[in-house]
Protein backbone atom coordinates (compact mmCIF):
# COMPACT_ATOMS: atom_id res chain seq x y z
CA UNK A 1 0.00 0.00 0.00
CA UNK A 2 0.92 3.74 -1.23
CA UNK A 3 2.59 5.66 2.43
CA UNK A 4 1.06 8.56 1.23
CA UNK A 5 -2.43 7.41 0.71
CA UNK A 6 -2.05 5.39 4.25
CA UNK A 7 -1.26 9.11 5.49
CA UNK A 8 -4.37 10.52 3.77
CA UNK A 9 -7.03 7.95 5.46
CA UNK A 10 -5.07 8.15 9.25
CA UNK A 11 -5.27 12.35 8.62
CA UNK A 12 -9.45 11.84 7.46
CA UNK A 13 -9.79 9.38 10.26
CA UNK A 14 -8.78 12.36 12.57
CA UNK A 15 -10.04 15.09 11.05
CA UNK A 16 -13.54 13.06 11.77
CA UNK A 17 -16.30 14.28 14.61
CA UNK A 18 -16.06 12.10 17.24
CA UNK A 19 -19.92 9.93 17.91
CA UNK A 20 -21.48 11.12 20.78
CA UNK A 21 -22.59 8.42 23.94
CA UNK A 22 -26.00 8.66 22.32
CA UNK A 23 -24.83 7.87 18.92
CA UNK A 24 -22.80 5.06 20.38
CA UNK A 25 -25.35 3.30 22.91
CA UNK A 26 -27.97 3.59 19.55
CA UNK A 27 -25.43 2.20 17.04
CA UNK A 28 -24.93 -0.91 19.95
CA UNK A 29 -28.52 -1.25 20.33
CA UNK A 30 -29.26 -1.11 16.60
CA UNK A 31 -26.15 -4.08 16.11
CA UNK A 32 -28.01 -6.12 19.19
CA UNK A 33 -31.08 -5.79 17.57
CA UNK A 34 -30.25 -6.75 14.13
CA UNK A 35 -27.71 -9.89 15.76
CA UNK A 36 -30.81 -11.04 17.69
CA UNK A 37 -33.14 -10.96 15.52
CA UNK A 38 -30.95 -13.04 13.11
CA UNK A 39 -30.47 -15.44 15.73
CA UNK A 40 -34.05 -15.70 17.09
CA UNK A 41 -35.15 -16.44 13.42
CA UNK A 42 -32.59 -19.35 12.79
CA UNK A 43 -34.22 -21.09 15.56
CA UNK A 44 -37.79 -23.20 15.14
CA UNK A 45 -40.26 -23.54 18.20
CA UNK A 46 -41.32 -26.88 19.36
CA UNK A 47 -44.96 -25.11 20.34
CA UNK A 48 -45.93 -23.05 17.38
CA UNK A 49 -49.37 -21.94 19.79
CA UNK A 50 -47.62 -18.70 20.94
CA UNK A 51 -48.63 -17.53 17.63
CA UNK A 52 -52.51 -17.67 18.48
CA UNK A 53 -52.59 -16.44 21.91
CA UNK A 54 -56.58 -15.68 22.48
CA UNK A 55 -57.22 -12.31 23.55
CA UNK A 56 -58.14 -11.84 26.93
CA UNK A 57 -57.85 -7.85 27.68
CA UNK A 58 -60.99 -5.62 26.38
CA UNK A 59 -60.51 -1.95 26.92
CA UNK A 60 -63.15 -0.16 28.05
CA UNK A 61 -64.74 2.51 25.80
CA UNK A 62 -63.71 6.48 27.35
CA UNK A 63 -66.35 8.54 28.30
CA UNK A 64 -65.93 10.27 24.92
CA UNK A 65 -66.28 7.41 22.87
CA UNK A 66 -70.18 7.36 22.98
CA UNK A 67 -70.83 4.71 19.87
CA UNK A 68 -68.83 2.49 21.15
CA UNK A 69 -70.45 2.96 24.55
CA UNK A 70 -73.83 2.61 23.38
CA UNK A 71 -72.93 -0.21 21.07
CA UNK A 72 -71.50 -2.35 24.82
CA UNK A 73 -74.83 -1.25 26.57
CA UNK A 74 -77.10 -2.54 23.93
CA UNK A 75 -75.19 -5.53 23.51
CA UNK A 76 -75.07 -6.17 27.07
CA UNK A 77 -78.91 -5.80 27.23
CA UNK A 78 -79.11 -8.17 24.36
CA UNK A 79 -76.98 -10.88 26.29
CA UNK A 80 -79.03 -10.33 29.09
CA UNK A 81 -82.15 -10.33 27.55
CA UNK A 82 -81.06 -13.92 25.98
CA UNK A 83 -80.23 -15.06 29.68
CA UNK A 84 -83.93 -14.03 30.74
CA UNK A 85 -85.60 -16.15 27.85
CA UNK A 86 -83.28 -19.61 29.18
CA UNK A 87 -85.01 -19.48 32.24
CA UNK A 88 -88.33 -21.18 33.28
CA UNK A 89 -91.29 -18.74 33.18
CA UNK A 90 -94.40 -19.29 35.48
CA UNK A 91 -96.17 -22.02 32.87
CA UNK A 92 -93.12 -24.43 32.46
CA UNK A 93 -92.49 -24.35 36.65
CA UNK A 94 -95.88 -25.57 37.22
CA UNK A 95 -95.59 -28.24 33.94
CA UNK A 96 -92.46 -29.26 35.98
CA UNK A 97 -94.21 -29.70 39.18
CA UNK A 98 -97.39 -31.92 37.75
CA UNK A 99 -94.64 -33.73 35.81
CA UNK A 100 -93.12 -34.86 39.49
CA UNK A 101 -95.93 -35.13 41.14
CA UNK A 102 -97.25 -37.67 38.22
CA UNK A 103 -93.96 -39.85 38.45
CA UNK A 104 -93.53 -39.70 42.50
CA UNK A 105 -92.44 -43.10 43.78
CA UNK A 106 -94.71 -44.78 46.72
CA UNK A 107 -94.34 -45.43 49.43
CA UNK A 108 -94.54 -41.11 51.04
CA UNK A 109 -92.41 -40.61 53.43
CA UNK A 110 -94.85 -38.93 56.11
CA UNK A 111 -96.75 -36.39 53.83
CA UNK A 112 -93.84 -36.01 51.76
CA UNK A 113 -94.14 -37.39 48.01
CA UNK A 114 -90.62 -38.94 46.95
CA UNK A 115 -89.28 -39.68 43.63
CA UNK A 116 -86.43 -42.28 42.88
CA UNK A 117 -83.30 -42.12 40.39
CA UNK A 118 -85.39 -43.91 37.55
CA UNK A 119 -88.63 -41.51 37.64
CA UNK A 120 -86.36 -38.27 38.03
CA UNK A 121 -84.22 -39.20 35.04
CA UNK A 122 -87.90 -39.65 33.13
CA UNK A 123 -89.34 -36.36 34.23
CA UNK A 124 -85.87 -34.73 32.84
CA UNK A 125 -86.35 -36.23 29.42
CA UNK A 126 -90.08 -34.45 29.66
CA UNK A 127 -89.55 -31.91 31.38
CA UNK A 128 -87.86 -30.34 27.79
CA UNK A 129 -84.42 -28.71 27.61
CA UNK A 130 -84.40 -26.07 29.70
CA UNK A 131 -84.82 -28.55 32.39
CA UNK A 132 -82.18 -30.28 31.56
CA UNK A 133 -79.41 -28.92 33.63
CA UNK A 134 -81.37 -29.68 37.11
CA UNK A 135 -81.64 -33.48 35.91
CA UNK A 136 -78.35 -34.63 36.94
CA UNK A 137 -76.99 -37.26 39.05
CA UNK A 138 -74.91 -34.60 41.34
CA UNK A 139 -77.97 -32.50 42.07
CA UNK A 140 -80.06 -35.99 42.71
CA UNK A 141 -76.99 -36.84 45.40
CA UNK A 142 -76.87 -33.53 47.15
CA UNK A 143 -80.91 -33.56 47.99
CA UNK A 144 -80.11 -37.80 48.60
CA UNK A 145 -80.76 -37.89 52.38
CA UNK A 146 -81.78 -40.61 55.09
CA UNK A 147 -84.57 -42.53 52.61
CA UNK A 148 -84.05 -45.85 52.77
CA UNK A 149 -85.34 -46.69 49.14
CA UNK A 150 -82.31 -44.18 47.31
CA UNK A 151 -85.35 -41.14 46.92
CA UNK A 152 -85.44 -37.59 47.09
CA UNK A 153 -87.67 -35.44 48.25
CA UNK A 154 -90.34 -34.08 45.62
CA UNK A 155 -90.73 -30.85 47.74
CA UNK A 156 -87.17 -30.36 47.71
CA UNK A 157 -86.02 -30.93 44.68
CA UNK A 158 -88.47 -28.20 42.98
CA UNK A 159 -87.74 -25.46 45.99
CA UNK A 160 -84.35 -26.71 44.74
CA UNK A 161 -85.19 -25.48 41.08
CA UNK A 162 -87.08 -22.43 42.40
CA UNK A 163 -84.31 -20.75 44.00
CA UNK A 164 -82.28 -21.23 41.24
CA UNK A 165 -84.14 -19.88 38.83
CA UNK A 166 -85.21 -16.95 41.32
CA UNK A 167 -81.21 -16.59 41.46
CA UNK A 168 -80.27 -16.11 38.07
CA UNK A 169 -83.76 -13.93 37.69
CA UNK A 170 -81.85 -11.34 40.03
CA UNK A 171 -79.03 -11.48 38.65
CA UNK A 172 -79.78 -10.74 35.67
CA UNK A 173 -82.14 -8.15 37.60
CA UNK A 174 -79.55 -6.72 39.03
CA UNK A 175 -76.93 -6.33 36.31
CA UNK A 176 -79.07 -4.26 34.52
CA UNK A 177 -78.28 -1.40 36.97
CA UNK A 178 -74.21 -3.00 36.21
CA UNK A 179 -73.82 0.45 34.02
CA UNK A 180 -69.65 -0.41 34.25
CA UNK A 181 -70.65 -3.65 33.09
CA UNK A 182 -67.87 -5.57 35.35
CA UNK A 183 -69.87 -7.41 37.90
CA UNK A 184 -70.75 -5.11 40.59
CA UNK A 185 -72.48 -2.41 41.80
CA UNK A 186 -71.79 1.13 42.62
CA UNK A 187 -73.55 2.96 45.34
CA UNK A 188 -75.51 4.94 42.66
CA UNK A 189 -76.66 1.93 40.86
CA UNK A 190 -77.90 0.08 43.88
CA UNK A 191 -80.25 3.24 44.49
CA UNK A 192 -81.35 3.05 40.99
CA UNK A 193 -82.06 -0.46 41.74
CA UNK A 194 -84.03 -0.44 45.13
CA UNK A 195 -86.06 2.78 44.14
CA UNK A 196 -87.17 1.26 41.28
CA UNK A 197 -88.04 -1.95 43.54
CA UNK A 198 -90.65 -0.20 46.18
CA UNK A 199 -93.48 0.06 43.61
CA UNK A 200 -93.39 -3.62 43.52
CA UNK A 201 -92.96 -4.50 47.41
CA UNK A 202 -96.60 -4.29 49.12
CA UNK A 203 -95.49 -3.59 52.34
CA UNK A 204 -94.23 -0.19 51.70
CA UNK A 205 -97.29 0.99 50.04
CA UNK A 206 -97.87 3.41 53.05
CA UNK A 207 -94.13 5.30 52.28
CA UNK A 208 -94.51 8.91 51.40
CA UNK A 209 -93.05 9.69 48.26
CA UNK A 210 -91.24 12.20 49.73
CA UNK A 211 -89.61 10.04 51.97
CA UNK A 212 -88.19 7.71 49.43
CA UNK A 213 -84.85 8.87 49.20
CA UNK A 214 -84.23 8.72 53.13
CA UNK A 215 -85.70 5.25 52.53
CA UNK A 216 -83.22 4.20 49.89
CA UNK A 217 -80.25 5.40 51.40
CA UNK A 218 -81.06 3.41 54.77
CA UNK A 219 -81.29 0.31 52.73
CA UNK A 220 -78.38 0.93 50.56
CA UNK A 221 -76.44 1.37 53.68
CA UNK A 222 -77.25 -1.72 55.10
CA UNK A 223 -75.62 -3.19 51.45
CA UNK A 224 -72.46 -1.23 51.88
CA UNK A 225 -71.70 -1.31 55.19
CA UNK A 226 -71.24 -5.03 55.33
CA UNK A 227 -70.70 -6.08 51.74
CA UNK A 228 -68.38 -3.18 51.13
CA UNK A 229 -65.85 -3.38 54.73
CA UNK A 230 -63.18 -1.85 52.57
CA UNK A 231 -65.12 1.24 51.36
CA UNK A 232 -64.35 0.77 47.40
CA UNK A 233 -67.71 2.24 47.10
CA UNK A 234 -69.02 -1.05 44.96
CA UNK A 235 -70.36 -4.56 45.75
CA UNK A 236 -70.17 -7.63 43.97
CA UNK A 237 -73.47 -8.54 42.42
CA UNK A 238 -72.18 -12.47 43.52
CA UNK A 239 -71.94 -11.05 47.09
CA UNK A 240 -75.17 -9.33 47.09
CA UNK A 241 -76.79 -12.86 45.88
CA UNK A 242 -74.69 -14.79 48.43
CA UNK A 243 -76.16 -13.08 51.63
CA UNK A 244 -79.60 -12.81 53.27
CA UNK A 245 -80.35 -8.98 52.21
CA UNK A 246 -81.84 -9.46 49.41
CA UNK A 247 -84.14 -11.85 50.58
CA UNK A 248 -85.06 -10.06 53.48
CA UNK A 249 -85.86 -6.83 50.99
CA UNK A 250 -87.89 -9.02 48.33
CA UNK A 251 -89.83 -10.59 51.83
CA UNK A 252 -91.58 -6.66 51.45
CA UNK A 253 -93.66 -8.80 48.90
CA UNK A 254 -95.63 -10.69 51.29
CA UNK A 255 -98.72 -8.97 51.82
CA UNK A 256 -99.54 -10.54 55.56
CA UNK A 257 -95.89 -10.00 56.81
CA UNK A 258 -96.05 -10.82 60.48
CA UNK A 259 -95.88 -7.24 62.91
CA UNK A 260 -92.78 -8.80 64.21
CA UNK A 261 -91.23 -9.89 61.10
CA UNK A 262 -91.03 -6.29 59.77
CA UNK A 263 -89.96 -4.90 63.46
CA UNK A 264 -86.79 -7.35 62.83
CA UNK A 265 -86.32 -6.27 59.02
CA UNK A 266 -84.45 -3.64 58.77
CA UNK A 267 -85.78 -2.78 55.03
CA UNK A 268 -89.12 -2.76 56.12
CA UNK A 269 -90.91 0.86 56.37
CA UNK A 270 -91.42 0.38 60.38
CA UNK A 271 -88.06 -0.25 60.95
CA UNK A 272 -86.49 2.75 58.20
CA UNK A 273 -88.95 5.16 59.93
CA UNK A 274 -87.73 4.43 63.23
CA UNK A 275 -84.02 4.95 62.34
CA UNK A 276 -84.75 8.17 60.34
CA UNK A 277 -87.45 9.20 63.01
CA UNK A 278 -84.12 8.83 66.25
CA UNK A 279 -82.39 10.97 63.57
CA UNK A 280 -84.31 13.93 63.62
CA UNK A 281 -85.46 13.21 67.63
CA UNK A 282 -81.47 13.80 68.13
CA UNK A 283 -81.20 16.76 65.75
CA UNK A 284 -82.47 19.24 68.38
CA UNK A 285 -81.43 22.45 66.29
CA UNK A 286 -83.02 21.12 62.95
CA UNK A 287 -79.98 21.49 60.92
CA UNK A 288 -80.15 17.92 59.42
CA UNK A 289 -76.90 17.18 61.20
CA UNK A 290 -75.42 15.75 64.30
CA UNK A 291 -73.26 17.29 66.78
CA UNK A 292 -71.34 15.13 69.43
CA UNK A 293 -73.57 16.60 71.95
CA UNK A 294 -76.42 15.65 70.10
CA UNK A 295 -75.14 12.26 69.34
CA UNK A 296 -74.48 11.35 73.15
CA UNK A 297 -78.34 11.07 73.67
CA UNK A 298 -78.31 8.41 71.45
CA UNK A 299 -79.95 4.65 73.23
CA UNK A 300 -79.86 5.12 76.39
CA UNK A 301 -77.57 7.90 76.29
CA UNK A 302 -75.00 6.43 77.95
CA UNK A 303 -72.14 6.34 75.59
CA UNK A 304 -68.90 7.44 76.90
CA UNK A 305 -67.48 11.04 75.62
CA UNK A 306 -64.29 9.09 75.10
CA UNK A 307 -65.82 7.22 72.45
CA UNK A 308 -68.02 9.30 70.88
CA UNK A 309 -64.91 11.68 70.45
CA UNK A 310 -63.07 9.11 68.55
CA UNK A 311 -66.51 8.77 66.31
CA UNK A 312 -66.15 12.17 65.17
CA UNK A 313 -62.05 11.85 64.68
CA UNK A 314 -62.75 8.74 62.53
CA UNK A 315 -65.56 8.96 60.77
CA UNK A 316 -66.55 11.13 58.06
CA UNK A 317 -68.04 14.85 59.44
CA UNK A 318 -68.95 18.16 57.94
CA UNK A 319 -67.66 21.11 60.21
CA UNK A 320 -67.81 18.82 62.84
CA UNK A 321 -71.49 17.46 62.29
CA UNK A 322 -72.41 14.07 61.37
CA UNK A 323 -75.05 13.40 58.33
CA UNK A 324 -77.31 10.74 58.05
CA UNK A 325 -75.33 7.98 56.10
CA UNK A 326 -73.02 8.22 58.71
CA UNK A 327 -75.19 8.09 61.62
CA UNK A 328 -76.77 5.03 59.60
CA UNK A 329 -73.26 3.25 59.72
CA UNK A 330 -73.17 3.88 63.53
CA UNK A 331 -76.33 2.20 64.15
CA UNK A 332 -76.03 -0.35 61.91
CA UNK A 333 -72.05 -1.13 64.10
CA UNK A 334 -74.20 -0.47 67.36
CA UNK A 335 -77.18 -2.66 66.50
CA UNK A 336 -75.17 -5.30 65.27
CA UNK A 337 -71.88 -5.82 67.44
CA UNK A 338 -71.80 -9.39 67.02
CA UNK A 339 -71.17 -9.15 63.34
CA UNK A 340 -67.35 -8.84 62.09
CA UNK A 341 -68.39 -5.69 59.74
CA UNK A 342 -69.91 -3.73 63.16
CA UNK A 343 -66.50 -4.87 65.32
CA UNK A 344 -64.59 -3.63 62.60
CA UNK A 345 -65.81 -0.91 63.10
CA UNK A 346 -65.76 -0.52 66.84
CA UNK A 347 -62.38 -1.46 66.87
CA UNK A 348 -61.19 1.12 64.56
CA UNK A 349 -62.34 3.87 67.38
CA UNK A 350 -61.13 1.83 69.75
CA UNK A 351 -57.25 1.25 68.40
CA UNK A 352 -56.11 5.06 69.10
CA UNK A 353 -52.72 4.39 68.62
CA UNK A 354 -53.48 3.00 65.34
CA UNK A 355 -51.25 -0.23 65.77
CA UNK A 356 -53.80 -3.11 64.69
CA UNK A 357 -54.32 -4.10 68.20
CA UNK A 358 -55.69 -3.30 71.61
CA UNK A 359 -53.07 -3.00 74.51
CA UNK A 360 -53.18 -2.66 77.87
CA UNK A 361 -53.36 1.27 77.67
CA UNK A 362 -55.89 1.02 74.91
CA UNK A 363 -58.38 -0.81 77.17
CA UNK A 364 -57.19 2.02 80.34
CA UNK A 365 -58.23 4.80 78.24
CA UNK A 366 -61.59 3.86 77.50
CA UNK A 367 -62.13 2.15 80.68
CA UNK A 368 -61.57 5.34 82.60
CA UNK A 369 -64.20 6.94 81.04
CA UNK A 370 -67.15 4.43 82.59
CA UNK A 371 -65.37 4.28 86.05
CA UNK A 372 -65.72 8.39 85.90
CA UNK A 373 -69.15 7.50 84.65
CA UNK A 374 -70.00 5.44 87.73
CA UNK A 375 -68.83 8.32 90.19
CA UNK A 376 -71.54 10.90 88.50
CA UNK A 377 -74.13 8.24 89.09
CA UNK A 378 -72.86 7.74 92.85
CA UNK A 379 -71.60 3.82 91.93
CA UNK A 380 -68.10 2.60 93.81
CA UNK A 381 -65.92 2.49 89.95
CA UNK A 382 -64.77 -1.07 89.82
CA UNK A 383 -61.15 -1.85 89.33
CA UNK A 384 -59.54 -1.60 86.00
CA UNK A 385 -57.51 -4.61 86.77
CA UNK A 386 -59.95 -7.14 87.17
CA UNK A 387 -62.35 -5.66 84.72
CA UNK A 388 -58.91 -5.88 82.26
CA UNK A 389 -57.89 -9.82 82.73
CA UNK A 390 -62.02 -10.78 82.41
CA UNK A 391 -61.66 -9.26 78.97
CA UNK A 392 -58.32 -11.13 78.04
CA UNK A 393 -60.01 -14.11 79.94
CA UNK A 394 -62.96 -14.02 77.43
CA UNK A 395 -60.90 -13.14 74.14
CA UNK A 396 -58.06 -15.29 74.76
CA UNK A 397 -55.83 -13.81 71.71
CA UNK A 398 -53.05 -14.98 70.82
CA UNK A 399 -50.46 -12.42 72.13
CA UNK A 400 -51.14 -12.47 75.89
CA UNK A 401 -50.35 -9.06 75.84
CA UNK A 402 -52.62 -7.58 72.53
CA UNK A 403 -55.78 -7.99 71.35
CA UNK A 404 -56.35 -8.46 67.36
CA UNK A 405 -59.37 -7.61 65.47
CA UNK A 406 -59.57 -11.71 64.49
CA UNK A 407 -58.82 -12.44 67.94
CA UNK A 408 -62.31 -10.38 69.25
CA UNK A 409 -64.17 -11.85 66.44
CA UNK A 410 -62.51 -15.86 66.89
CA UNK A 411 -63.86 -15.12 70.36
CA UNK A 412 -67.88 -14.73 69.46
CA UNK A 413 -67.30 -12.30 72.52
CA UNK A 414 -66.62 -9.15 70.25
CA UNK A 415 -70.20 -7.48 71.86
CA UNK A 416 -69.39 -7.72 74.82
CA UNK A 417 -66.08 -6.49 75.10
CA UNK A 418 -67.10 -2.94 73.52
CA UNK A 419 -69.89 -2.84 75.38
CA UNK A 420 -68.04 -2.80 78.68
CA UNK A 421 -65.86 -0.40 77.00
CA UNK A 422 -67.69 2.45 75.59
CA UNK A 423 -71.13 2.19 77.17
CA UNK A 424 -72.15 2.39 81.00
CA UNK A 425 -75.58 0.62 80.95
CA UNK A 426 -73.82 -2.09 78.67
CA UNK A 427 -70.92 -2.75 81.44
CA UNK A 428 -73.90 -2.32 84.20
CA UNK A 429 -75.79 -5.20 82.30
CA UNK A 430 -72.19 -7.25 82.02
CA UNK A 431 -71.49 -6.59 85.60
CA UNK A 432 -75.11 -7.52 86.80
CA UNK A 433 -75.53 -10.57 84.05
CA UNK A 434 -75.97 -13.02 87.12
CA UNK A 435 -79.03 -11.03 88.84
CA UNK A 436 -80.47 -10.26 85.15
CA UNK A 437 -80.44 -13.62 84.78
CA UNK A 438 -82.15 -15.09 88.12
CA UNK A 439 -84.70 -12.25 87.89
CA UNK A 440 -85.71 -13.43 83.99
CA UNK A 441 -85.85 -17.26 85.55
CA UNK A 442 -88.20 -15.84 88.23
CA UNK A 443 -90.36 -13.72 86.12
CA UNK A 444 -90.63 -17.27 83.94
CA UNK A 445 -91.74 -19.05 86.88
CA UNK A 446 -94.21 -17.15 88.23
CA UNK A 447 -95.63 -17.14 84.22
CA UNK A 448 -95.89 -20.69 84.73
CA UNK A 449 -97.52 -20.63 88.06
CA UNK A 450 -100.22 -18.63 87.00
Amino acid sequence: MDWKRSLRVRLAARRAPKKSEQELKDEEMELFTKYYMEWKGGRKSDNASYTNIPRFYYRLPAEDEVLLQKLREESRAVFLQRKSRELLDNEELQNLWFLLDKHQTSPMMGEEAMINYENFLKVGEKAGPKCKQFFTAKIFAKLLHNDPYGRVSIMQFFNYVMRKVWLHQTRIGLSLYDVAGQGYLRESDLENYILELIPTLPQLDGLEKSFYSFYVCTAVRKFFFFLDPLRTGKIKIQDILACSFLDDLLELRDEELSKESQETNWFSAPSALRVYGQYLNLDKDHNGMLSKEELSRYGTGTLTNIFLDRVFQECLTYDGEMDYKTYLDFVLALENRKEPAALQYIFKLLDIENKGYLNVFSLNYFFRAIQEQMKIHGQEPVSFQDVKDEIFDMVKPKDPYKISLQDLINSSQGDTVTSILIDLNGFWTYENREVLVASDNDSAADVDDT
